[in-house]
């Protein structure tokens, strides 16, 4: 006995209004909750929480001035020493160029002073020599202008003896005039031996003060030409924030402020500083700022500068480009919020 097939059932072919209208219910809802946690997010990074009075704040970027280590001379670099990244000391060699040729110059001078020396001594003790002739003629004149006196010497002899004391004394000047000619001559050998040895000691490049590689701008072999960068470098001593300050902040604002730095990177860790400069004019904030309410106020550029005690410990940790906020204390008097604290002094070193 066959058995009729049943229908399969069928799904409506509309949604119902009312179930329509629930779905988008619930995706907006899902929409705005995503928003206010990116918007939540952002405020915690960028926000100033509960800033007390007497204290102002403004975003900004660490920066640090960079600095080239380039050659003085065109060459080839023989070796390198650090690499990117690395941290380096004040006076520290990081680099050395070839100094073969300059090596085989500083020998050629060196053995010129040894001639010119040689040539010194030579030419005193030709003085000498002259020195006793000229006293040897002027003895035999003496003697000779007795003689004359006396009757026991002619005219002839007396005029010979003259003109041999006269001889003498030319001599005598003419090996003085050598001596100084030797002594010039040992003393333009000896600038030279001087100037080769600082051009060897200029061909190794050492760093103007504490730092950090930024760059490797050339290798080992290369020739590059006299002025040719060879590494980058940070300052790390000298590690600020630029920010902005309307008119009546700025203006309560001077030079030796205590300030703070807080980075987005590391928004629990404070960072000790104080203010080095406060423009004395006003100009518009940057281009960063993006509502025209705030492009059209005119604020003052105020720079922070991180407390040096503090990056000698934790220079590894700075980074040129970080952004973060930095915070301002106008009144001597006000006090830290505790997001601020440092745990220890308020005051960074002068």
């Amino acid at each position: 006995m066959l058995v009729p097939s049943q229908p399969e059932p069928s799904l409506p072919e509309t949604v119902p209004p009312a179930v329509y209208r629930g779905r988008r219910l619930w995706l907006a809802l899902a929409l705005v909750a995503v928003a206010g946690a990116a918007a939540g997010g952002y405020w915690w990074l960028h926000a100033a929480p509960g800033l007390p009075a007497g204290i102002a704040s403004g975003n900004g970027r660490v920066e640090a001035d960079e600095i080239d280590i380039a050659a003085k001379f065109s060459g080839r670099i023989a070796a390198l020493l650090v690499d990117e990244g690395d941290v380096v000391r004040a006076g520290q060699v990081v680099a050395r160029m070839d100094t073969q040729d300059l090596e085989m110059s500083l020998r050629k001078a060196e053995a010129q002073v040894l001639g010119a020396n040689r040539m010194l001594d030579e030419a005193r003790a030709g003085v000498e020599q002259q020195k006793a002739q000229a006293k040897l003629a002027e003895q035999q004149l003496t003697r000779s202008i007795v003689l004359v006196d006396k009757g026991y010497a002619t005219a002839e002899i007396l005029d010979q003896r003259q003109q041999q004391m006269s001889a003498a004394n030319a001599a005598l000047a003419a090996a003085n005039a050598r001596v100084g000619q030797a002594e010039q001559t040992l003393a333009a050998a000896s600038h030279d031996v001087d100037l080769y040895r600082i051009n060897i000691a200029d061909n190794s490049l050492v760093t103007p003060r504490d730092g950090r590689v930024q760059y490797r701008l050339a290798n080992v072999g290369e020739v590059i030409g006299a002025g040719g960068k060879v590494l980058t470098m940070i300052d790390t001593g000298y590690v600020y924030m630029d920010i902005f300050l309307p008119t009546a902040e700025a203006g309560r604002t001077t030079v030796g402020s205590v300030a703070r730095i807080v980075l987005d990177a590391a928004p629990q860790s404070p960072i000790p500083a104080k203010v080095v400069f406060v423009s004395g004019e006003a100009q518009f904030t940057p281009k960063t700022v993006e509502t025209k309410a705030e492009r059209d106020k005119l604020m003052f550029r105020v720079r922070v500068r991180i407390d040096p005690d503090y990056l000698r410990t934790h220079a590894a940790e700075m980074s040129s480009g970080l952004p973060g906020l930095a915070y301002v204390r106008l009144d001597g008097g006000a006090e830290w919020p505790t997001f601020l604290a440092l745990g220890r002094t308020d005051e960074p070193s002068r």
